[in-house]
């Protein structure tokens, strides 16, 4: 177990380092294509609701997702996460510019005084955070489990998606039995469906 946990942090700190060395221009021309993905991707044209994330350090910045989606009338969803019962409440964004508040532990989330409460099962598409992947659908993620706490709440319908530049790609994510797994990921240059 001490084992599982230290491969993941050196794992960590290795896409720290490989995500450091790149330029900004790099790092956004990667996160551009990305973005292009997605807006070409067919579950997500087609899906109602989108659960999407405020990136964190080393996973790819959404921001200019999120704001292309207010422009282009897309229904998103954020979690907020409640550190008292570890459980996370959805919140629907009208704009990114006035609905977001920094949050316990430091995280900006949804203002649940601007955003509408949503059901769970509202959600169609579920983009994953995560800082390493492979390509079953293995993910590292910030260490909190908040998001294998997430997954399988998730309605069996809703598609598991995340976003990663190449150099967050590994051969083998190590997995403890709790880590869940994503459906498909986006990257700065391929689609990649779990084998």
């Amino acid at each position: 177990m001490e084992d599982l946990k230290e491969k993941k942090q050196e794992l960590r700190k290795k896409i720290d380092k490989k995500i450091s060395d790149l330029s900004r221009k790099e790092l956004k021309q990667k996160y551009q294509a990305i973005e292009d993905q997605l807006f070409e991707f067919a579950n997500f044209l087609e899906a109602q609701t989108a659960l999407l994330y405020i990136s964190q350090p080393n996973e790819v910045d959404t921001r200019p997702i999120l704001k292309r989606c207010g422009q282009e009338l897309k229904q998103i969803v954020l979690p907020l996460f409640h550190p008292d019962n570890n459980g996370a409440r959805f919140y629907k964004l009208y704009n990114i510019e006035s609905d977001l508040k920094t949050g316990p532990g430091n995280i900006v989330g949804p203002d649940p005084d601007r955003c509408k409460l949503v059901n769970m099962d509202a959600i169609d598409i579920a983009i994953i955070p995560g800082i390493a992947f492979d390509e079953k659908g293995g993910r590292l993620g910030d260490g909190t489990g908040r998001y294998d706490r997430i997954i399988p709440k998730l309605p069996a319908t809703t598609r598991k998606v995340a976003f990663a530049i190449e150099d967050q790609m590994v051969a083998q994510v190590p997995m403890d039995s709790h880590d869940k797994y994503v459906d498909i990921i986006i990257t700065d240059k391929r689609i990649i469906y779990k084998i």
